[in-house]
């Protein structure tokens, strides 16, 4: 009983989670974005086959980049370019598990960052402002994606 219960609230949370702190962020633009953790789950959940971490991952990520006015599913593609041509090759750190965390959150900021500064260029529109809160974005991502 009390297993079905933490169930109920951990599902809970997370979709309350998803839903609600990208409405956040478009509120409070101190908030870090996360883009890199979401990336860093559903390449978990493509692993392991689970359904509800790519769900999760996918709401998430549509849901900021609606909220936030940018470039639609820029962050998907991101994640899966760092899933099909640079995952593999982190195969000999599957051991460390936090390195492999730190290496895909920033391999994935930073793919994302390079792919919205090319969209902003070639498109001749301004989507992002580089400045310290990208930054500090990038530091609560991987201590994020250490912690859990």
């Amino acid at each position: 009983m009390l297993g079905v219960l933490k169930t109920i609230v951990v599902r809970g949370v997370a979709i309350f989670f998803v839903l609600l702190y990208p409405m956040l962020i478009s509120i409070y633009v101190t908030l870090p974005l996360f883009i890199g953790y979401a990336g860093y789950t559903m390449i978990r959940g493509m692993q392991g086959r689970v359904p509800a971490r790519i769900l999760f991952a996918f709401v998430y990520l549509c849901n900021l980049e609606v909220n936030l006015s940018l470039p639609l599913f820029l962050t998907l593609l991101a994640t899966l370019v760092f899933y099909i041509f640079f995952y593999p090759q982190l195969a000999f750190l599957k051991r460390c598990r936090a390195c492999v965390a730190v290496i895909t959150v920033v391999s994935i900021d930073l793919l994302y960052l390079l792919m919205i500064l090319s969209y902003d260029f070639i498109f001749g529109t301004s989507s992002v402002g580089i400045d310290s809160l990208l930054f500090f974005s990038l530091i609560m991502d991987i201590v994020v994606a250490v912690l859990i």
